[in-house]
């Protein structure tokens, strides 16, 4: 799997259900668990703020932070970048920004190293919260806050352990690839989706939730539904649905990287007429979509935001505020006509070369 896409996922493994409650077990994706997983006692975001007075007094403290990764993307880049520009704004120095490279060995050897520094804050996603469980517990045993990003730890406690766990809208974002799928085939036709095949916390509910919302849609069938575990299997997935099912209108994919070879199956067999819906940013695929090929729209997180939670979370419990035990971060719903907007709301980035000329022809 190419780094760059393991963002979500090397993000949930060791996920626990404690904190979870069950709200539906009627629309299960064959050959997997039937139970649709909700976050309890959620927070939005938005709710998340700071007054002059609690900016001066973090400003008193002159503390400091560590960002502890499980790897690095694009994704992760504007995390860090949302975190470093929160803290900064808070007078925080930022002592470290580590790179398991979705290594759990290197991760706990990571946490001990940043141990060392004795920072105040501390972001981090567990690759494996079993293996680092002990590590982070040493790190928290003096005055650091932990602040977790989607990854709960087994066993942690809200409040001693860590501060709280910032964490996508899933269900949220499920729901919205569903109003996109209905846009792209004005609410009519047979569609085939390509689900994630793998125990991961995220990209199983919104694919559950995708499922539950197209049930909104009784002119939309799906008239195939196939797993996949690898990336690289897609392409020949959704070859074999489009000789099996020619009449298909459209293809839900779990993700942008195995989305790009749905993309690269429909492009080999002529079939622009077939539209993609999918999750998260990819510039090969807005380019596809900037250009009105077979992308007509993806649902994206703003990881830029979720960084700056994370820091303002952190930062809080030095001043004794708690946290709910989720925070979720809004999404977006991206079509052609609004790339450019979501991608700077996104990354607080410029867009990239290739994507501003495909925008521009």
């Amino acid at each position: 799997m190419k780094i760059a896409k393991w963002y979500h996922y090397s993000r949930m493994s060791s996920i626990t259900t404690k904190a979870l409650v069950i709200i539906s077990t009627a629309l299960a994706l064959p050959g997997y668990s039937n139970n649709i997983q909700v976050l309890e006692h959620t927070q939005p975001s938005k709710n998340v703020t700071m007054t002059s007075a609690q900016i001066t007094a973090l400003k008193n403290k002159s503390l400091t932070a560590a960002l502890v990764w499980h790897g690095s993307s694009p994704w992760v880049n504007a995390v860090t970048a949302g975190a470093k520009k929160t803290f900064e704004k808070l007078g925080i120095k930022v002592l470290a920004v580590t790179d398991a490279q979705l290594d759990p060995a290197k991760q706990v050897a990571d946490i001990e190293n940043v141990s060392a520094l004795e920072p105040d804050i501390v972001l981090s996603l567990a690759i494996d919260g079993v293996s680092a469980k002990t590590s982070y517990q040493k790190l928290v045993a003096g005055n650091t806050k932990l602040v977790l990003l989607s990854n709960p730890v087994p066993d942690f406690v809200l409040g001693e352990d860590y501060v709280g766990i910032v964490t996508d809208d899933m269900v949220g974002m499920g729901k919205a690839a569903a109003e996109l799928m209905a846009t792209a085939t004005q609410s009519h036709g047979e569609i085939a989706m390509i689900y994630h095949d793998a125990n991961y916390f995220i990209t199983n509910n919104r694919d559950r939730a995708f499922k539950q919302e197209l049930a909104k849609f009784p002119n939309l069938t799906i008239i195939a539904e196939k797993g996949f575990v690898s990336e690289h299997e897609t392409s020949n997935i959704a070859a074999a649905l489009l000789l099996q099912h020619p009449n298909l209108k459209a293809i839900y994919v779990s993700w942008d990287t195995p989305a790009e070879g749905v993309i690269e199956a429909l492009r080999s067999q002529g079939r622009r007429d077939v539209k993609v819906i999918s999750h998260d940013l990819g510039v090969s695929n807005l380019v596809d979509m900037a250009m009105s090929g077979n992308m007509h729209g993806v649902v994206s997180d703003r990881p830029f935001t979720i960084g700056a939670t994370m820091a303002k979370l952190g930062a809080l419990a030095h001043l004794g505020q708690k946290a709910a035990p989720y925070t979720l971060v809004p999404f977006d719903k991206v079509t052609k006509a609004n790339i450019a907007d979501i991608w700077q709301r996104a990354f607080s980035q410029p867009l990239p070369n290739t994507l501003t000329r495909a925008l521009a022809q």
